[in-house]
C-alpha cells in the first residue's frame, strides 16, 4: 500500500501535520480557473467564473487549508483588476473611468500615468477603487 502524501486525487493532493493528513485542492485545478480574458468585458469573465467558483466553493469545501482561498481570492481580484485595466488601454480612459468610479485625482494620476503596467497598477492603489465591494456588486463569489 502506497502513502498517500504527495499525491493527487480527484483534484486534492493531501499533506501531513501533526494532527494527521489533511487535504488541500491540487496546484493544477487552481491555475485552471485563471486564464486569461479572450477580449470580453469584465461583467461577462465575471458571469464565467461564477458556476466554477460555486462547484469549487462546493466541492473542495472539504479542504483545510483556509489561507489557498484566501490567496485564490486576493489573486483572482488582482488578476481582474489587471484586465480591467488593460481593457481601459490608454492613461486618458483609465483616468476617466477611475475618477467616475470616485478614485482621488493623486491614485488616478498615478495610475493613469502607468497605463502598460497593467499587473503592477492592479495592486496597492486601485485596491481601494476596485476593491471587494465592486467586486461584489460585479456578482464574483467570494471563496473565503
Amino acid at each position: 500500500m502506497a502513502s498517500a502524501l504527495g499525491r493527487k486525487f480527484l483534484g486534492y493532493s493531501f499533506w501531513a501535520s501533526a494532527q494527521g493528513v489533511k487535504r488541500t485542492v491540487a496546484v493544477k485545478a487552481r491555475k485552471q480557473l485563471t486564464r486569461r480574458s479572450g477580449g470580453r468585458s469584465l461583467r461577462q469573465v465575471v458571469e464565467n467564473l461564477r458556476p466554477y467558483l460555486l462547484g469549487w466553493k462546493t466541492y473542495f469545501g472539504l479542504s483545510q487549508t483556509p489561507k489557498v482561498w484566501r490567496g485564490l481570492d486576493e489573486w483572482m481580484r488582482h488578476r481582474l483588476r489587471a484586465i480591467q485595466l488593460k481593457q481601459w488601454r490608454r492613461g486618458p480612459t483609465i483616468y476617466r473611468e477611475l475618477r467616475a468610479l470616485g478614485a482621488s485625482s493623486q491614485t488616478t494620476r498615478k495610475v493613469a500615468a502607468n497605463s502598460y503596467s497593467w499587473w503592477r497598477n492592479s495592486r496597492f492603489e486601485l485596491n481601494r477603487v476596485l476593491d471587494v465591494a465592486w467586486f461584489d456588486r460585479l456578482g464574483l463569489v467570494r471563496l473565503s
